[in-house]
């Protein structure tokens, strides 16, 4: 039996993973058998954006914070600091002409051998370009 990937999530992943509890995304990261990975960023960037959540969700504060509680025991955060040097500097050589903001989340990517699950469509064909094919493809989409 082959063991599932390790799944590196970016932000928008969990962003829309919180704006309705029954969203596909949602589903997939509370039920799937895979592992999941968040860089710290991700979480400093919720926070920022807790308010947009809750405002263009489907869900009041308390549900938003309830799901944002039972995706956070699903995922693991992985402290940026711990990612190689190599890994780093190869991630911003992919990101940084398409959004050196997304260079964690590929950093991680390689760091653990994974797979990134990504929304951003012009990050996702902008790193193919660039020879990056690790990407994460749910088998029930999202």
């Amino acid at each position: 039996m082959l063991s599932s990937p390790l799944v590196i999530l970016d932000t928008n992943i969990i962003f829309s993973a919180m704006l309705s509890s029954h969203s596909g995304f949602a589903a997939i990261i509370l039920t799937s058998d895979s592992e999941f990975f968040v860089c710290e960023s991700v979480l400093v960037e919720l926070f920022k954006h807790k308010e947009k959540i809750i405002k263009a969700g489907k869900l009041s504060e308390d549900e938003v914070v309830r799901l944002y509680y039972a995706i956070l025991r699903r995922v693991s955060v992985y402290k940026e600091d711990l990612i190689a040097r190599e890994n780093r500097r190869a991630a911003y050589s992919l990101c940084h002409d398409l959004d050196e903001a997304d260079t964690p989340h590929v950093a991680l990517t390689l760091e653990l051998d994974g797979v990134l699950w990504t929304g951003d469509k012009r990050l996702r064909e902008g790193l193919k370009k660039e020879g990056f094919d690790m990407f994460y493809q749910p088998a029930k989409e999202a």
